[in-house]
């Protein structure tokens, strides 16, 4: 926000415009500003402060010193528009404050006659306010139209709303005018937590492009599964994408556990999953006999569990990333893809998304194995997360079970390696003393890749 300028914040009530504008003035006291708050609410401060006093920011000891509480009401019901504009004009010279917020632009509008009254009103508290430098945030409970007078007065108009999705409720904002900068347009979720209102920039808007030049790779790094490497032509490409996916058991997340396996302070490993809590993976992967707890007790690995629960599709996003970046990530497991999409609120934006973070990833060096779950065990269909999106990813490996002569048999075949050549034949997977392994090619059959084979009639 420009110093100095005057924004419009406005939502219904609940949407969060108060704390927006608390949070904002016990920041601005953090950096030695004074703040005055000018309501035109019937709520007494004493309400307003035990709502606050459950937030982080909020600090008493602020009160009356750095940030001062005006109501003026009474003085708005008895004298009206010009009575208010010369109060506030003596308040911020008293208070020489350089914050302005002024809480009920919708009780000031009320009051006002006709559209001149409150552009008047508007303009008198700008000119007082520019006149000091001080910012100003103008609250109300109404959107304020485009073609309004206050919309048409002031730098910028942040819009916040609370709407239901289905049977959630979901927080967004929306920088509707911004005069001097380059607002991110569209919609940002936002949660409102302890620490306040925290945004979430969606993701392909904030990351159009990488945050750092992709120099790009040809080395080959370890896949961690026994067999793989070769099948795959080498192993995999440093800072790629692979995407595993497969029916529920088949072997996805051992492969991926191989995978973190070879976290070293080099190289070091997250997990980003949604399904297994971590003292589960760290279980499963001792009875594979995979060694996780020599990486995690280093610090080389690092396990984040995200509950497929309520997610926001953007907090998920970056969080990945923040995390990443602090760890210097190289190796990348993704355990679910899926999670990513049952938090999309509006699906057709993932493969933007999904684009956008994958693009990062790679700038960032980091080699990605995604899983992604297909919802049949047998048949056909391959419902893979759609074909815009798989193309954004560089290799694909599908893993199944296969029904041959009343026996079940796990497969992996490699579908597609981005630029270089691999082995097309359909394998067996097997597990051995240092979990999941490649075995010998799948003996003849029809069909193996939907998971109902057939015996391939030989020719006499």
């Amino acid at each position: 926000m420009v110093e100095g300028a005057s924004y419009i914040v406005q939502g219904h009530p609940g949407a969060g415009k108060t704390i927006f504008a608390n949070q904002m003035a016990f920041a601005s006291v953090t950096n030695g500003r004074k703040v005055l708050y000018v309501t035109l609410l019937a709520e007494t401060h004493d309400r307003l402060f035990q709502a606050l006093g459950t937030l982080d920011f909020f600090d008493r000891a602020c009160l009356g010193s750095s940030i001062s509480y005006v109501s003026v009401f009474q003085t708005l019901r008895e004298e009206g528009l010009p009575a208010v504009v010369k109060l506030i004009r003596q308040e911020i010279n008293r208070q020489g404050a350089t914050l302005l917020v002024f809480d009920g632009l919708l009780n000031a509008r009320d009051r006002a006659e006709t559209d001149i009254d409150v552009k008047t009103f508007i303009a008198e508290v700008q000119s007082q306010a520019a006149f000091v430098g001080c910012s100003v945030l103008f609250l109300t409970s109404t959107r304020v139209a485009e073609d309004s007078p206050e919309h048409t007065m002031v730098d910028g108009v942040i819009d916040l709303h609370n709407e239901l999705v289905g049977v959630r409720s979901v927080r967004r904002l929306q920088i509707r005018k911004s005069r001097g900068t380059a607002a991110l347009g569209g919609h940002h979720q936002f949660e409102i937590t302890s620490a306040g209102i925290v945004v979430y920039p969606r993701i392909e808007a904030v990351l159009a492009t990488s945050s750092v030049v992709d120099e790009g790779s040809s080395d080959l790094i370890a896949s961690g599964t026994e067999g793989l490497d070769a099948v795959m032509g080498g192993g995999l490409q440093d800072s790629s994408v692979t995407l595993v996916f497969g029916p529920s058991g088949c072997g996805k997340t051992s492969l991926g556990v191989n995978f973190l396996a070879r976290a070293s302070q080099s190289e070091p490993a997250l997990h980003f999953g949604f399904y297994e809590t971590p003292a589960r993976l760290m279980s499963k992967a001792r009875a594979l006999g995979v060694d996780l707890d020599g990486p995690a007790s280093s610090g080389a690995l690092k396990i984040i569990w995200s509950p497929m629960t309520e997610n926001l599709l953007d907090k998920l996003g970056h969080r990945l990333l923040d995390e990443v970046r602090v760890q210097g990530t190289k190796r990348l497991l993704i355990d679910g893809l899926g999670g990513f999409e049952r938090a999309a609120v509006h699906p057709p934006r993932l493969v933007e998304f999904f684009a956008a973070l994958t693009n990062e990833l790679r700038a960032q060096g980091v080699t990605t194995i995604a899983t992604w779950e297909l919802r049949d065990l047998f048949g056909p269909t391959v419902t893979a997360p759609g074909s815009e999106i798989s193309s954004l990813l560089d290799n694909l490996v599908m893993l199944r079970h296969v029904e041959i002569s009343s026996r079940f048999k796990r497969t992996i075949s490699v579908l597609k390696v981005r630029d270089r050549a691999y082995e097309p034949a359909i394998h067996e997977v097997g597990f051995g003393s240092n979990g999941m392994l490649i075995q010998r090619p799948l003996e003849p059959v029809s069909g193996a890749a939907t998971g109902v084979a057939a015996p391939v009639e030989r020719e006499h």
